[in-house]
C-alpha cells in the first residue's frame, strides 16, 4: 500500500478501534503454531486479563516480555489459533528480522486507551 491507495478514515472510525496498554505477566511457549509465536496474557486493567498468540518469537524471548507495556486491540472477535483462542491483537511493526513489538515509551496505567 502507498500514500496514494491509503482509504482515509474518520475519526469515528478511529474511535471504534479499541488500542489499550497492559503489562504481560505470563508467556508460553505454543508449538502447535505453524510459525514460531509466543502465548501471551496481558492485563488490561478495567478490561481484565487477556491472551493471544503473538508470532513474535524471532526477536523476542520470554523474558524479554515479562512485565512489558505492550498495545493491544481488545474489542476484535476472539480468534481460534490451532488449540489456543486468541482474545487480543497485539499490535507490532513487521520487519526483515521479525515482528517488534508496539510498546509505551513510559509507563501508563493498564487499559489506558490510545488516542
Amino acid at each position: 500500500m502507498n500514500a496514494a491507495t491509503i482509504p482515509e478514515i474518520t475519526w469515528g472510525d478511529f474511535e471504534k478501534v479499541v488500542l489499550v496498554a497492559g503489562t504481560v505477566t505470563r508467556v508460553e511457549a505454543f508449538p502447535d503454531a505453524r510459525k514460531p509465536a509466543w502465548k501471551v496474557w496481558v492485563d488490561f486493567g478495567p478490561y481484565g486479563e487477556r491472551k493471544t498468540s503473538a508470532q513474535i518469537a524471532a526477536l523476542y524471548q520470554a523474558d524479554d516480555l515479562l512485565g512489558r507495556q505492550i498495545v493491544g486491540v481488545i474489542n476484535f472477535p476472539e480468534k481460534q489459533i490451532g488449540p489456543f483462542r486468541s482474545q487480543f491483537l497485539l499490535t507490532g511493526f513487521h520487519t526483515d528480522e521479525g515482528v517488534v513489538v508496539t510498546t509505551v515509551e513510559r509507563p501508563v496505567a493498564n487499559g489506558a486507551r490510545l488516542g
